[in-house]
């Protein structure tokens, strides 16, 4: 199958096509009408759902405008309040008419005339979400909207001066794989010591959320938030003992190569001891990978990279560039982090992240372009509604893209010793990931099985499941007063509750989608694909089979995928 990136904007036949979303007074009429419409065939019943999902892709794509310009500039207050506006006053009113459309939808007579393969999780996710539809949660949600952002405003400021010149975090972590030993112990310490600074406001933060999200799961009836989350998230197809049995297959199984791998870096570092400040540094005498100074170079090796593994990758990144649907330099005032934002009506997505020269930076980049290949690829679907995939299969979109594209990095390294270091580093981060995945999940769990834990318990149980998930391998004495608090560097813990497990499920997928890439290339190109223009139509397991992939994440299987990186890895 042919698939192209010239993408169309969703043309409108329900709202008027200039329309767009100012107040809720102007929004309800279209809800209203959506509500009342009568629904006489299977025909009927099939216009008012494309209504319903261009009414979806107006709101959604307005929503996600909101938080990319203000993630893209946490200074300015009205782009804050924008986003403020639509979380307290818009949100929140959309709420109960999903809820009445989703019933509506599910008491119609004409449902069960549908295509039962095509609607399966379309109907599914309503029936979810009619179960977890609460009056009293829809404030508590709406401020927890806007809670939520506060974590990259905090963030956002933090610099540090290094050399008598200020940067991001982001852009200091590159000193970090200088040679100079004692400027790397300097700058780890100035980065940590400024992340204390926010120590309080994020304790403060994450416990105010802790305990709102509570409050939501009690209120639809749940032990705890966890329990509430795993419907809401949709995970119909694991459960949280798959989650602990994940934890202990990545002691087991990961944690023995984290170690091998750390030990021949401190023999590399010719060092008696590896500390945190060593980890990313190279041996005195080579230079860091530099693979691009600016965004634009960036870019413009990215599409190079992408149009020898198929044209149409790189066609994505080159439309999304026309658009002006990228942000890729760090700077001050920023939001940290990278993401890949889904735009409903426009079709291309929009990519930001904070570059700052790296070889982590050229990851970053190729995973977020794999999001966005996703995106194009989804897009052609009827409603809306088909395009939300779930996350375990965004990821191995974005995560296998990073292996694939391994093949072609020439568009970043001109010699042959760059890019096999390049390629060591990118397989290294493939297992040293999973370790804090773990830890990260691990953490959750127990946070929301316990809201009512103190401060000083959280940093406890943190340090407890860090050290769990820790090797001997790297020296962290004297360190305890960073180690404590690193929880706070993840985004995800106050962004996106337990989205995180994820990285790890996709992880073994790209593992998977990578081995058939080895053995037959086109194939795995054309798997790829087919699976991503699903979009969330099939249920997951489907998904992974379309991609030629188990749905598995057992010790066994876990076991046998880490042997094949190791084996990669030791052919470099």
């Amino acid at each position: 199958m042919q698939y192209t990136a010239d993408i169309q904007k969703q043309k409108r036949s329900f709202l008027p096509a200039d329309f767009t979303i100012t107040t809720w007074d102007a929004l309800e009429p279209y809800f209203k009408q959506l509500a009342e419409a009568p629904i006489n065939s299977r025909a009927d019943l099939e216009q008012w759902l494309h209504d319903i999902s261009e009414v979806e892709a107006a709101v959604s794509e307005d929503a996600c405008w909101r938080q990319i310009k203000m993630t893209c500039d946490t200074t300015n207050p009205q782009l804050e309040e924008a986003f403020t506006y639509f979380c307290m006053e818009i949100q929140p009113k959309l709420q109960p008419y999903a809820d009445v459309l989703n019933r509506k939808l599910v008491d119609s007579s004409f449902t069960k005339e549908l295509d039962q393969q095509l609607y399966f999780t379309y109907l599914r996710n309503v029936k979810k979400s009619i179960e977890l539809f609460r009056e009293q949660n829809i404030p508590i949600q709406a401020e927890l909207s806007v809670m939520q952002q506060q974590y990259g405003v905090i963030a956002g400021k933090m610099t540090i001066e290094v050399e008598g010149q200020e940067y991001t975090l982001q852009q200091a972590a590159r000193f970090l794989e200088k040679p100079d030993r004692n400027l790397r112990e300097a700058v780890y310490r100035k980065i940590n010591e400024r992340r204390l600074q926010d120590k309080e406001a994020l304790n403060n933060l994450y416990s105010q959320l802790i305990e709102k999200r509570n409050q939501v799961a009690v209120n639809a009836g749940f032990a705890n938030y966890r329990d509430y989350k795993f419907v809401e998230l949709g995970r119909f197809d694991y459960s949280k003992e798959d989650c602990f049995q994940f934890h202990e297959a990545v002691k087991l199984h990961v944690l023995p190569l984290v170690e091998k791998i750390y030990e021949k870096k401190k023999e590399k570092l010719h060092l008696d001891t590896l500390r945190p400040w060593d980890t990313e540094a190279q041996p005195e005498g080579v230079q860091p990978l530099h693979p691009f100074t600016t965004g634009k170079e960036l870019l413009d090796k990215t599409v190079n990279c992408f149009s020898q593994l198929n044209p149409f990758f790189a066609d994505c990144l080159k439309k999304m560039e026309t658009m002006g649907h990228l942000d890729l330099e760090s700077r001050k005032g920023k939001a940290p982090g990278g993401y890949n934002c889904p735009l409903a009506e426009s079709g291309a997505p929009f990519i930001f992240m904070n570059a700052a020269g790296q070889m982590s930076d050229v990851t970053t980049m190729v995973h977020e372009g794999g999001h966005a290949i996703h995106s194009f690829l989804a897009h052609p679907l009827a409603l809306s509604s088909f395009k939300e995939y779930p996350m375990e299969i965004a990821e191995v979109a974005s995560m296998s893209m990073e292996l694939f594209s391994m093949n072609h990095w020439e568009a970043f390294f001109n010699n042959e010793e760059e890019l096999q270091r390049a390629k060591e580093h990118q397989l290294e981060r493939v297992i040293t990931i999973f370790p804090w995945i773990a830890t990260i999940d691990k953490f959750q769990h127990w946070v929301y099985e316990h809201p009512t834990h103190t401060v000083e318990e959280r940093a406890a149980k943190w340090m407890e499941i860090l050290k769990e998930f820790s090797i001997k391998a790297i020296d962290v004495e004297g360190l305890d007063a960073y180690r404590a608090n690193s929880w706070q560097r993840q985004l995800h813990l106050f962004e996106v509750p337990f989205y995180y497990i994820e990285y790890g499920i996709a992880q073994l997928g790209a593992i998977g989608m990578w081995m058939q890439y080895r053995q037959n290339p086109e194939q795995a190109l054309q798997n790829y694909m087919n699976a991503l223009h699903l979009g969330g139509t099939k249920t997951l397991p489907e998904l992974y089979e379309a991609a030629g992939l188990k749905f598995d994440f057992s010790p066994a299987h876990i076991k046998t995928l880490m042997e094949f990186v190791n084996t990669e890895m030791e052919k470099l």
